[in-house]
């Protein structure tokens, strides 16, 4: 399991202003973190997918890609990130007929000084955004569920997992 949290939120200055962490002093090291989620749907809508015969087309090639694409693009969606050299970003979609859902595991990796578990996150959301997007005219009623970081190695903290 993970280290005890930080005592202090990192993303504020002493007054309480919103601030970048300064990473310029930490090493660089290798660091990957990996984020899940799961997409909910009817039988029916997972059977098309499977199938590829999605009005809009290869939902989950299309999904694969939106995600690479987002984990790229992170520290311009969201204020306090660092771009990161990112060296690889896996998406595995993985339709499970039990759970009538798209399983969405996003893995990024990078040798920098901070981590990457919010590009692992953007990649994951933005993916399962995606599917709910490709398929929304046949199916409403889907639910974007369980988005977390389930792996995290490198730099300080160490390592952590979750399911």
């Amino acid at each position: 399991m993970a280290a005890d949290p930080p005592a202090r939120l990192t993303h504020f200055d002493a007054a309480g202003n919103a601030a970048m962490v300064d990473v310029g002093g930490k090493p660089a090291t290798d660091r990957s973190a990996t984020a899940r989620v799961t997409v909910t749907m009817q039988p029916e809508t997972l059977a098309m997918i499977q199938a590829g015969t999605a009005k809009k087309g290869d939902v989950l090639g299309v999904a694969r890609l939106a995600g690479i694409m987002a984990a790229k693009r992170t520290a311009d969606l969201i204020p306090l990130c660092h771009p990161l050299p990112i060296t690889a970003v896996t998406l595995d979609l993985d339709a499970d007929s039990a759970a009538s859902a798209v399983q969405i595991a996003a893995t990024v990796r990078t040798t920098g000084q901070t981590g990457v578990e919010m590009e692992a996150l953007t990649a994951a959301s933005v993916a399962a955004l995606t599917v709910y997007d490709m398929c929304k005219a046949v199916d409403r009623a889907m639910r974007i569920d369980g988005l977390r970081v389930t792996h995290k190695a490198g730099g300080k903290s160490g390592e952590f997992t979750q399911a």
